[in-house]
């Protein structure tokens, strides 16, 4: 990659092709939880501005520009009272829309409240997620839903936040590089851990720790399948997705498991991690019924704090080598870091907050990436040179029925194939299938021996 696709991609500020592309879509940006009914005010960072979130006491939710509109002094220190936010300085009050409701510091014959109004975002609270949108379109488009709706039961739908100190493509990136998985997060495990004969994804990963590839675009994004063999008729197939602008599936659940990321960024330094779906299984464990070395999961999350980059951070982070053990990693895991989570975090992090991808040396296991990178070049010089709106933002119904997942098929048996049937099951019809195309990363490769 070159330096200056390097610095497109990952500048996210509102002056630079990438932010004006990513302000087109809806964000995901706040747990409800953070916002108390008539509570204290939440700082909030997104592509390198900065807001103030609350809750008015009736319960609405308000995101507006947090300095006043008359001597810039930050709202923060406001009053959350009814109807909006009150300025402790001179006494102006904003609704949550932005008005200036009311100016007790200037004299009836001088009131000038409604010609003042800040900037406020679109807001909606769905799917256990507090939603912005930060374009200027008067009526933004509706949210997208990835199958949501459609959970069952069996699937309660869950959310979790965690912050990560680096730019948010390189986050993006590590989710869709599932080749890694056999070492950074699965590295000490062996057949052994597992039933003699069986097949399964972690039993046979340790065989073939260079699996198989195929990448291809869709009307979303882009989509993967790496597979490997499992047995002597069947290979072991994993697909994941990208979704624009910054959602990634990853295949570490069956097939008809509704499971997304949104990997936010708060500036070109730092990222927020959303995961929305269904809880995690307990796939990664072995024939004893203990967990495999190395595939912990558990998060230690610290204090939320009141400053710009304060919320969901974690214990383990780059100041203490994300309390990585040298004495675990020879005798016990991979890594010597405890869950996989961590293990992500701790090697994007690591590569600084934006990484050179000119010293780069790619290989056939990161066609996903470039991929993916290719596919958003492509988007946000369109929207730049040409004003050509990128994938999804009018047609938000391309992110229904698009899932991830792992499948073991009969050695004949053709991924995409399978995966059209799937959608179409899971549309009932209606689904477009996903085809192959010239401009596609990879032919259909030959199959696992």
């Amino acid at each position: 990659m070159r330096a200056d696709e390097n610095e497109l991609l990952t500048r996210v500020g509102p002056d630079t092709p990438m932010g004006k592309l990513l302000r087109l879509y809806w964000i995901p940006a706040l747990h409800p939880d953070e916002l108390v009914a008539g509570g204290a005010p939440v700082r909030l960072r997104l592509l390198g501005e900065n807001f103030l979130a609350f809750r008015s006491p009736d319960g609405e939710i308000g995101v507006i520009d947090h300095q006043c509109a008359h001597r810039c002094a930050s709202l923060f220190y406001g009053r959350n009272e009814e109807g909006g936010m009150r300025c402790v300085y001179h006494g102006w009050k904003f609704a949550r829309n932005g008005q200036c409701l009311e100016m007790p510091s200037e004299p009836p014959e001088t009131d000038y409240k409604h010609r003042v109004k800040l900037r406020a975002l679109h807001v909606a609270e769905k799917y256990g997620v507090v939603w912005v949108h930060m374009g200027k379109q008067a009526t933004p488009p509706a949210l997208p839903h990835f199958d949501w709706d459609e959970l069952g039961d069996d699937q309660p739908l869950s959310v979790s936040f965690m912050m990560r100190e680096c730019n948010w493509l390189q986050a993006l990136e590590g989710d869709i590089d599932t080749c890694h998985v056999g070492f950074l997060h699965l590295g000490a495990v062996t057949p052994d851990n597992f039933e003699e004969g069986s097949i399964n994804y972690y039993r046979q990963l340790p065989e073939n720790l260079a699996p198989k590839y195929e990448a291809l675009e869709t009307a979303y994004g882009t989509i993967y399948c790496a597979y490997r063999h499992a047995g002597p008729e069947n290979n072991y197939h994993r697909i994941g997705q990208f979704a624009m602008p910054f959602w990634t599936m990853a295949p570490s659940e069956p097939m008809d498991h509704v499971r997304v990321r949104a990997w936010v960024p708060i500036d070109d330094y730092h990222s927020m991690l959303i995961v929305i779906g269904g809880p995690r299984s307990t796939l990664t464990r072995d024939k004893k019924g203990e967990l495999l070395p190395g595939a912990g999961v558990a998060i230690r999350y610290l204090p939320n704090t009141t400053d710009w980059l304060g919320r969901w951070r974690i214990e383990e982070n780059p100041r203490n080598d994300h309390l990585i053990s040298r004495d675990v990693q020879q005798a016990k895991s991979y890594t010597g870091i405890e869950s996989i989570p961590v293990q992500d975090q701790a090697i994007t992090e690591s590569m600084g907050p934006i990484v050179d991808r000119t010293k780069e040396h790619l290989g056939t296991s990161d066609r996903m990436i470039t991929l993916t990178r290719r596919k958003l070049i492509r988007a946000v010089t369109a929207l730049r040179d040409k004003a050509v709106l990128p994938d999804g933002v009018e047609d938000v119904e391309a992110f229904h029925n698009v899932r991830a997942g792992f499948a073991i098929l009969p050695r004949e048996k053709d991924w995409l194939d399978y995966y059209n049937e799937k959608r179409a099951s899971w549309s009932k019809g209606s689904a477009q299938p996903i085809e192959r195309m010239a401009k596609a990363n990879a032919q259909a490769p030959e199959k696992a021996a």
